[in-house]
This record gives C-alpha cells, sequence and structure tokens, in this order.
C-alpha cells in the first residue's frame, strides 16, 4: 500500500476563501480521475473538492485502485491500515485547503461509501454522504453520542450493492444515534444526477 495518499484537488472557480471541503472515495477498482468530472454537476462553485486514491492497487487492472481487497478469499484485507492512513490524511486537509473538519463534507461511492461511513461516524465533520454502499461489520459499535448529519442514497436495482445493505446501513447507524436522511432512486450501481442534486442541498444545509 502507499504511505500517504495520492489526491486531486480541485478549488474554488471563483477565487475566493472556500465555503467548505468536499472529499469523494471512489469505488473498488476505480480511481480519483474517474469522479473528478463530476464537479460541475455539484454545483457548488465555491467549495474546495478533493478526490483521493485508495491505498492499495485494484487486481483486476493496472489503474485501479482499493481501499481493501474485496475478493472473497482475502475479504477485507487491508482495512484497518487504509482506515487509519485515512484519518491522518483528512486530518492534514486543513493545512492544505484552510478548511476545518466543520465545513468538511466526507462522501464516497461503493467501497468509498463503506469507507466514509466507517470513518466518517468517528470524527467531528460537517456531514457524511454514502452513496450506493454498505456497512463494514464493527460499524455502529461505539460510545459516542454526537454524530454527523449522514444522507444515505441507493439504487432499488442496484445488482453489486444489494438495496438491503443500504437499508441495514441506515437502521444500524439510527439505532446508535446517527442523524440519517435515507432515499432511494429506481437506477442501478451508479451516480445519477439527482442523487447530486439530492447531495447539493445535503451539503448547503450542512454547511450554509
Amino acid at each position: 500500500m502507499t504511505k500517504t495518499l495520492e489526491f486531486i484537488s480541485v478549488p474554488p472557480k471563483t477565487g475566493q476563501a472556500p465555503s467548505g471541503l468536499i472529499v469523494t472515495l471512489h469505488g473498488w477498482g476505480a480511481n480519483a480521475e474517474d469522479i473528478v468530472p463530476l464537479v460541475p454537476f455539484f454545483n457548488l462553485p465555491n467549495y474546495y473538492f478533493i478526490f483521493p486514491n485508495g491505498p492499495y492497487p485494484y487486481p483486476h487492472s493496472s489503474v485501479g485502485r482499493a481501499w481493501y481487497d474485496l475478493r472473497t478469499e482475502n475479504m477485507y484485507q487491508g482495512l484497518p491500515e487504509s482506515r487509519q492512513l485515512l484519518i491522518d490524511w483528512l486530518q492534514s486537509l486543513e493545512s492544505i485547503t484552510g478548511v476545518p473538519f466543520s465545513r468538511t463534507i466526507l462522501s464516497g461511492f461503493s467501497q468509498g461509501a463503506a469507507m466514509t461511513l466507517d470513518v466518517g461516524i468517528n470524527l467531528p465533520l460537517a456531514g457524511l454522504v454514502a452513496m450506493s454502499g454498505y456497512l463494514h461489520p464493527q460499524v455502529g459499535k461505539t460510545t459516542k453520542s454526537d454524530f454527523p448529519p449522514t444522507l444515505i442514497t441507493h439504487g432499488r436495482q442496484d445488482e453489486v450493492v444489494p438495496l438491503s445493505a443500504a437499508v441495514k446501513a441506515r437502521d444500524t447507524l439510527q439505532s446508535i444515534g446517527v442523524p440519517v436522511q435515507y432515499h432511494e432512486f429506481d437506477m442501478g450501481h451508479e451516480i445519477q444526477p439527482q442523487m447530486l442534486d439530492l447531495l447539493r442541498n445535503f451539503v448547503v444545509n450542512a454547511i450554509g
């Protein structure tokens, strides 16, 4: 794995101090470059965007990255190391962007959404967004009582991560006191414009 996270940063288009920071984690086998084109669809020109690459190579292509192994024989291998690396990296971002945790949204798609929920509920972030994701087995076992507001979106026709995984994530997080907004869409394992409209409204409400 890498010792630190490589990332692509997109500063605000306005040239002004950023209103907030949005960090988005890619899914298994994708990379940061795959999701940078989404920036215009967020319609948040005064926000700073950062897209990190997962620390592990993807086993099935030379350009894909991973947050941990998802193959059955190695399920979740590398997760503890990736979790700590992500936490340390997130804590370094204020010095790069000038934006504190209190104005930072952590978001992710698929495996990136699972990492978002794993790491994010234990950090003083402005909010979390999990798109087409799931919960790691130990998430939810915490003594904390103060959690970031969390948006969960999922496709009803998702054949990669079943809808039941989103329902379980919602129910588990709500049971420990996480304020969850939950939305389903008629789509598969993908990111659609209506999801990003929802995300934009969530960000504006969380940060202002």
